[in-house]
């Protein structure tokens, strides 16, 4: 019993004794309340009826331990720290110098600022050389202490001897699930979620294997009337642990055959996914650097004697997590109370190569030759012994996952966009997206998207938003269709959260996808070396096709992105090796220091933050329904607890919330910002029309204050003729998710700028506007003004209630074609409107409406037909045309709200 000590047969018997009169664990010390799933926790807006259920033998606890700030205070010096919390530093303010010069300085540097004449007039500080300094950093409490162990390969010699830096990876684990600052953020047991009637798939604790490891059916006749019977796989009461592991190599040295780093990085599946997906929440740990050896023998052996290698590290940190997956063990959570775990491997984020490494093949693996040829005939590495092959429910067809970034991005990057470039042709490509209106938070491509040789992910992504409509017109349909049905399927991909409608949607855009590849080969668009080729064999192309197993057995697929271990390689990597001296030989050991002073510091610095305050080292559970700004863990206990120390906390800081105080839609789903001091504060209505080309601002004003007026019963004595006005030239809107209400998303900038030299016809972003006049409908607008009448001080005229509030001048266009109209596309076509005035003149159809009927920002592209205008940039595109599409790619929510919402 790993409350009392006690010895007992079975768990199942330590639970009758937990349960029992005679109980070691008083029932009233027990836990009230634990973190509520990530489906299940409520929403503010969303209508949607959520339902749910737990497994109900999972998840037990059996006693009270201690969590990760508990045994810090198991450190040799803990005793000084009850007098002194920032020991070995004299006080608060000489650790945050001692932190700062650590991260942000050179150790060179380090002893010049201590050598400055500065202090020979003002206190020193104690450490008096960086050598102290650096000793005190390495006294903190610290993670799981590196190993450093010999390998060698018996009858292979390698040009340098093998060092293997690692830990443990079942102490890294077990500090993971005990650390406080995840209190809120994790999940204990499987559960199933249904939104509105349909099963959810979110986190890996809310999808198939969850369950099926935990429970498994042994009888469901229906012919002999047995009713069904379930037997668990994990003893009663047993918590899973979910492994993710994720890997990759990368030089940190621009040279040809310069060094390379090979780091393995662990967390578990019990955090929540929005905290697993930023590297700057600890969610990850660096568990081992695997040795990148170069073998003397033939370089057709050298792969698969470096890939036996690998698998024989990966054994080693992994072995006692291996134990755990089968024999469980006792482990403490965030909230102290100890739980029975077991660890299965559920996911190992790579890229495609190392995933061929990961799996293997079945010859005799001493027979170098036959085994290499065995393996490359099925593209598989040459290991015999895999590091998963004593693993409990380890299957490298289930944990090696579907990965968004390189099965998705980098394929669309490899070969959709070079299709289209080869049936487009690059020059009229490139002016497509050059001329583009540029909208701010948008990436623009000044200089075109054929003339870049490396992009990152989020560049692919960019191109993927608009390249669609900028197409249209310069490809076959058939070949339009093709490449959406792709980009669709990719969007759908990167849901993060699946319903049985979600993923049947993404499998019938990859069909459509296959109904329409022929008008790639008929353009000719796909090409090798050889030139034209006729066939689809892309390995990536067919992983595709996996996609829909793998959300319903592990959940979304967002949760496995690369995304993460890419962005880890650049912080335990890249950037510790600019820090060491560069030096072949022993840069691995000098990284591994300086991550270690860096996981300490941090560690350090939370804990003493709490313990110097006498606040609790537990993260109380909160249960209130809140809206999310931000996803920081550390920031929400500290603004719990601590509200006036939020600065002491780094990591992603929350978007504002204009919700709180900004001016809110009527349904209170959009929440909209204007800056306190206007653009302009005083202008006429004459100067309005000139300054802006607004001609009939005066009919538009004068509609609204009558149409207005006659709906609302509010009438006013102010003649907007020799009134004033202040304007903005630009606004802020705000929604939540459309996938998970309850996250606040970062607002989004609508432009209204006058003309000017560098836009002479105005910058002006478009909108979507809800009309309620006769019914409601939904009208796309350019919004060309923001202004509000201006009362002077001294007067005591009170406007009626719509004058009082931001009104917006906009020019609206007419839907002439929905999606059905133009298949190949899928977007809705607007044109604007235009009206004659009494002498003959053609002019743009312009209104005013409250700033609070606008529901979106949307993007509109052009109709280019056959050929870009040569005459246009990106700063008259939008005045220049008068057909564009509605681009309904813009980002994940629009897609999402096209989609759904909108239709």
């Amino acid at each position: 019993c790993p409350n009392c000590g006690g010895e007992f047969s079975s768990i199942d018997a330590i639970t009758l004794h937990l349960n029992s009169q005679s109980t070691c664990w008083p029932h009233e010390s027990r836990p009230q309340q634990f973190p509520i799933p990530p489906g299940l926790r409520g929403s503010h807006s969303s209508t949607s009826t959520v339902t749910g259920f737990c497994h109900p033998q999972s998840g037990y606890v059996y006693g009270v331990g201690k969590n990760l700030f508990d045994k810090l205070q198991d450190d040799q010096y803990d005793y000084r720290r009850k007098f002194n919390t920032y020991y070995p530093f004299q006080d608060e303010g000489e650790w945050e110098l001692g932190r700062f010069l650590v991260e942000n300085l050179t150790q060179t540097q380090i002893d010049r600022f201590l050598r400055l004449k500065w202090f020979h007039t003002r206190p020193r500080p104690s450490f008096t050389s960086k050598d102290q300094l650096l000793d005190w950093i390495d006294a903190l409490p610290s993670f799981v202490s590196w190993k450093v162990s010999n390998i060698e390969f018996t009858g292979y010699k390698t040009t340098y001897p093998v060092q293997f830096i690692w830990r443990d990876a079942l102490e890294v684990v077990k500090q993971l699930f005990s650390d406080p600052v995840f209190a809120n953020h994790i999940t204990f047991q499987p559960h199933v979620v249904n939104t509105g009637g349909q099963r959810e798939y979110g986190d890996y604790m809310s999808a198939d294997i969850a369950w099926k490891i935990q429970v498994s059916l042994i009888c469901s006749s229906a012919d002999q009337g047995l009713i069904p019977c379930y037997q668990d796989h994990l003893p009663v009461g047993a918590t899973q642990v979910p492994i993710i592991l994720g890997s990759d190599k990368t030089p940190v040295t621009r040279t040809t055959g310069g060094l390379e780093m090979h780091p393995l990085f662990i967390t578990i599946g019990n955090l929540d996914s929005d905290v697993r997906s930023k590297a700057t929440l600890r969610a990850w740990r660096c568990v081992a650097y695997m040795p990148v050896a170069k073998f003397r023998v033939h370089p057709d052996y050298q792969g698969i004697l470096q890939a036996r290698l690998w698998h024989k590290c990966v054994d080693l940190v992994c072995a006692n997590l291996k134990v755990a997956a089968k024999d469980g063990c006792f482990m403490p959570d965030p909230s102290r109370y100890i739980r029975y775990v077991f660890t299965p491997l559920i996911a190992h984020v790579c890229d495609l190569p190392e995933a061929t490494m990961i799996a293997t093949v079945t010859v005799d693996p001493w027979d170098l030759d036959k085994f290499q040829k065995a393996a490359k005939a099925v593209h598989l590495s040459g290991v015999h012994m895999p590091f998963w092959r004593d693993w409990a429910f380890a299957c490298p067809s289930v944990f090696l996952t579907a990965e968004v970034l390189h099965t998705c991005i980098k394929f669309f990057a490899d070969h959709p966009l070079n299709w289209i470039k080869e049936a487009v042709g690059k020059p009229e490509l490139d002016a497509r997206f050059m001329v583009q209106h540029k909208r701010v938070g948008t990436r623009h491509f000044t200089k075109g998207v054929t003339h870049v040789n490396q992009m990152t992910g989020r560049e692919h992504r960019d191109i993927q938003r608009t390249i669609i409509a900028s197409i249209a017109g310069a490809a076959p349909p058939r070949f339009i269709r093709s490449i959406r049905a792709l980009i669709e399927f990719i969007y759908l991909a990167q849901n993060p959260v699946h319903s049985p409608d979600s993923l049947e949607s993404m499998v019938q855009a990859l069909s459509d996808f296959h109904a329409s590849k022929d008008a790639i080969i008929d353009a000719e668009a796909r090409r090798g070396k050889k030139g034209v080729k006729e066939d689809f064999f892309i390995p990536k192309l067919e992983l595709l096709q996996s996609f829909r197993g793998t959300v319903e057995r592990l959940g979304s697929l967002m949760q496995f992105s690369a995304d993460m271990t890419e962005r880890l390689l650049i912080t335990h990597c890249k950037h510790l090796f600019e820090r060491t001296s560069q030096r072949s030989t022993d840069f691995t050991e000098q990284c591994v220091r300086i991550l270690n002073r860096q996981e300490s510091m941090e560690l350090f610095n939370l804990y003493a933050l709490f313990y110097s305050r006498g606040a609790s080292l537990v993260n109380a559970i909160n249960i209130e329904d809140e809206e999310l700004t931000t996803v920081n863990p550390a920031l929400s206990w500290v603004s719990r607890v601590l509200p006036d120390e939020v600065h002491s906390v780094h990591g992603p800081w929350p978007v504002r919330n204009h919700f709180l105080k900004g001016i809110l839609s009527g349904d209170a789903h959009t929440a909209f910002h204007l800056t306190s001091t206007p653009d302009f504060n005083a202008l006429t209505s004459a100067s309005i029309q000139t300054k802006f080309s607004l001609v009939d601002f005066d009919d538009a004003i004068s509609q609204f204050i009558n149409r207005l007026a006659l709906s609302t019963g509010e009438y006013t004595r102010w003649d907007y003729r020799y009134g004033r006005f202040c304007t903005w030239n630009k606004f802020r809107l705000q929604l939540h998710s459309a996938f998970q209400p309850r996250v606040i998303m970062p607002s989004r900038v609508i432009q209204a700028y006058p003309p000017s030299d560098a836009f002479p016809l105005g910058n002006c972003d478009t909108v979507l506007i809800n009309i309620t006049e006769r019914f409601s409908a939904s009208r796309v607008a350019q919004v060309r003004l923001i202004f509000r009448p201006r009362i002077p001080q001294a007067s005591d005229l009170v406007l009626p209630t719509f004058l009082s509030n931001p009104l917006l001048y906009v020019q609206f266009f007419n839907f002439i074609a929905n999606p059905n109209d133009r298949p190949e596309l899928a977007m809705w076509t607007v044109e604007r409107t235009y009206t004659v005035d009494q002498h003959g003149k053609r002019y743009r159809c312009g209104g005013v409406v409250l700033l609070t009927d606008v529901t979106h920002a949307v993007e509109l592209i052009p109709e280019y037909g056959n050929k870009v205008d040569g005459k246009i940039s990106s700063a008259t595109c939008l005045e220049s045309y008068d057909r564009f599409f509605l681009n309904n790619f813009t980002d994940k929510e629009s897609y999402h709200t096209f989609s759904t919402e909108f239709t």
